[in-house]
This record gives structure tokens, C-alpha cells and sequence, in this order.
């Protein structure tokens, strides 16, 4: 690999043990991936914040990378382990929860700005096309690649963590012109409409694409910034996908040719394939708990949410996960307070996925409007889901059950 010589002053310990090491884990990876060269990044978003996923050794790295390195770009924080402001009140361990803290002022303290979301675009990390970044957090890797058409693999939390330090990526993968085509093509037959809808397609895209980059054709409408989020999420859970194309939507589709060759067939996504997915996800009896914002709900969504709860009463727990900046303007509008009234709890600063337990509650049933959490339900919390969209997810909040 060649490198400037300033990355091999890096290389080489010029500014000290800790970026040496960052570089010598970049240039080793970009050995792996056949990389010739390094590119330059303008931000990071840095998964693997949450203590649940780094434990002891991720916790001792950070906190060693602190005492010598500071970020060279921008770096946000993806969800973490608790609720920063309210933990106690909500019931998260305090053993975990101190660990937890401990965690984000190590990051804080090299100079990470402290957005505990998984929708860094909604909160200030807002990239511009073209541009090279460096994003962990499989759907906001999807958003950013696919909505803005900025550039980044998929960034684990060390691969973050040295490019926030260095700088610098390898130059491979999404990166690169090449590798930033469709391989798989989806007509799509059925008339989108609701964030259930594009979830439903987004578990069926990743799991035909896997860890490769999907082509949709026949949306008939512009989707909405919250559709698309509720896309990719399914996309990067049901499958790896990193990068997918709307033609006529996404900004490297304006034509199916842009992005995808006449020889790749399409698969059809019609009634009976959404309602193949929908059968997966079919619980059907009372809901203990409704999440909704995996990823973290917009402001836009806030409103929907409040005004679908407002004078009611919920027999559900439920969760509105979302960041601690929309919060404060969703309570500034006085939606936090008409969700709170009907029962309901605004999470902020973490997720289900992400948190440390909810076992402790009880719950056996989960109804979410997210194919993610949807997707993950089963094997993180042996909880059985059901995906609905937003407003039949607080009808089952409401009645405490569905289907019925």
C-alpha cells in the first residue's frame, strides 16, 4: 500500500502509540481488501459505543486510546447502552449503567460529539454527496451511502475508532466507482405507502441481496426521509446490505441504467411476497410492548405518534425511542407530554437492540413498525413480533392486544 508521508509518520509512531496502532489496523485491513492506497474522510460515526457490545477489553481500549489521541474529524456516537439522563428511572442496571458512562467520557474526552443515535444525519452529521466518511450502525451505513450517496463501508467500532484518529480509510469497497453498482434488480408491484410497507420490502431486498446492493424499480412515489429509513434498516438487518438504488429517487439512480446492467433479471416483488414476509411476523394475541424508533423516530414522526395517542389510554408499555436533541424540540411542541400522558415512554439516547436488558420486565410479545427490530426481536429478547404499521401499532398499545 503506498502511503503520503504523513500517514507513514503515522505509521512509524511520529504522534504517539495510539495512532501508530490506528494506522497499523488501517493499513492491515487495507491489505486484506487489496487497497492501494488511503483516501481521506470528513467525519465518522462510530458503532460499538454501547458497553453491551464493547464490555471490559472495548472499555480498557478506549480509555488507553484517551490518554494520548484526539479526534482528527468529526466523530458522532451511535446508540449506547442506556439512557444517559433517566436510567435510573427506567430501570437499567447500575453497574452496567456506570460502565456505560464510563465508556462514553472516554469517547467524549478525545472529542466525540455525544448524539447517541443511530440517526446521525437527523442531528447535525449530515454528509455531503460524493464525500468520503467513515459510519458504523448498519442503517445509517445504508442511509448515508444510499439517500445522500456519500461513501463508506460498513465500519466496525475499532475501524471507527482509527479513522477518527488517523483521518483516513483503505481505499476499497463502497469507496470506489465500481463497487457502488446494482447487482440484484426488484420491480416492485405493490403500492407503497406506509413505513410497514417499506419495511416489509426492505426484509425482502436484503435477504435476496444479502451482503450485495439492490436495484428498485416501479416506487411510484418519491419516499419520505422516515421511508427510507425504515428501508434500509430492513435491508441491513435481514441482509448486510450496505448500499441499494431507487431509480428515479436515490441520487446515483436518475435511470435503471445508471446503476444496473440490462443483462440482471428482475425479481418480483408483488402481494404475495409482501404477504410471504408479513406471515413471519404475524403474532397474533396480546402485545406486552410496542417499540417504535429502531432507528431513532424523526420529529416528523413524533407528531404522528402524539396525535395517535392524544386523550387515550395504552394497556401496552411503549417505547418511542428516539435522540436526545429530537426529544427536547418534541417537547418544546408538546409531544413528549401527550405521550406521556397516555402511558407511554420516550427513550432517548439508546434502543432495544442496543440496551443492556429487558428481560426483566416480563414481556413475551412485541409490536413495532420496525423490520429491524422486528427481525432481531427473537434471538435478542425471545420476544415474538409483530410488524405493523405506526398508527396499528398504537391501536395495539390502545387495546393491548391484535388481531383478535
Amino acid at each position: 500500500m503506498h502511503l503520503t508521508a504523513e500517514e507513514q509518520k503515522m505509521l512509524d509512531g511520529a504522534y504517539g502509540e495510539t495512532v501508530r496502532r490506528s494506522m497499523k489496523v488501517l493499513v492491515a485491513l487495507g491489505e486484506i481488501y487489496g487497497a492501494d492506497h488511503m483516501i481521506e474522510v470528513k467525519n465518522v460515526h462510530s458503532p460499538g459505543v454501547s458497553y453491551r457490545v464493547a464490555g471490559d477489553a472495548g472499555l480498557g481500549y478506549v480509555e488507553d486510546a484517551s490518554k494520548d489521541a484526539v479526534f482528527q474529524v468529526p466523530m458522532t456516537l451511535n446508540t449506547i447502552g442506556i439512557d444517559e439522563k433517566d436510567w435510573k428511572q427506567i430501570g437499567f442496571p447500575e453497574d452496567f449503567s456506570c460502565k456505560q458512562l464510563e465508556l462514553s467520557r472516554a469517547y467524549e474526552k478525545m472529542g466525540a460529539i455525544p448524539t447517541n443515535s443511530c440517526t446521525p444525519y437527523l442531528n447535525g452529521n449530515l454528509p455531503m454527496f460524493g464525500e468520503h466518511v467513515a459510519w458504523g450502525e448498519s442503517s445509517a451505513v445504508a442511509f448515508v451511502n444510499s439517500v445522500i450517496g456519500a461513501r463508506t463501508n460498513r465500519e466496525g467500532g475499532p475501524t471507527a475508532l482509527a479513522a477518527a484518529i488517523t483521518g483516513r480509510v483503505p481505499a476499497y469497497g463502497y469507496h470506489l466507482d465500481e463497487n457502488r453498482k446494482g447487482t440484484h434488480l426488484i420491480r416492485v408491484e405493490v403500492d407503497l405507502k406506509t413505513d410497514k410497507d417499506f419495511a416489509v420490502l426492505g426484509y425482502f431486498g436484503g435477504k435476496l441481496a444479502g451482503k450485495d446492493v439492490p436495484v428498485f424499480e416501479g416506487i411510484k412515489r418519491r419516499p419520505t426521509l422516515e421511508q427510507f429509513k425504515a428501508l434500509g434498516a430492513a435491508l441491513a438487518s435481514a441482509g448486510a446490505v450496505a448500499l441499494y438504488h431507487v431509480v428515479g429517487f436515490t441520487p446515483e439512480a436518475p435511470t435503471k441504467q445508471d446503476v444496473i446492467g440490462d443483462e440482471i433479471q428482475p425479481v418480483v416483488f408483488d402481494q404475495a411476497a409482501y404477504d410471504k414476509v408479513c406471515e413471519k411476523f404475524s403474532q397474533k394475541g396480546p402485545i406486552d410492548f410496542v417499540v417504535l424508533g429502531c432507528p431513532h423516530v424523526s420529529i416528523r414522526e413524533f407528531e404522528e405518534i402524539a396525535g395517535l395517542v392524544r386523550g387515550k389510554r395504552l394497556n401496552s408499555d411503549l417505547w418511542v425511542c428516539t435522540s436526545r436533541m429530537v426529544r427536547e424540540l418534541a417537547e418544546r411542541m408538546g409531544f413528549v407530554e401527550d405521550i406521556q400522558a397516555a402511558g407511554g415512554e420516550i427513550i432517548c439516547d439508546t434502543c432495544p437492540v442496543l440496551c443492556c436488558t429487558l428481560t426483566q420486565r416480563g414481556y413475551k410479545t412485541v409490536a413495532t413498525n420496525s423490520g429491524k427490530m422486528a427481525h432481531y426481536a427473537p434471538g435478542l429478547w425471545n420476544l415474538q413480533p409483530v410488524l405493523l404499521n405506526t398508527a396499528e401499532c398504537i391501536q395495539a398499545a390502545i387495546d393491548g392486544k391484535w388481531g383478535e
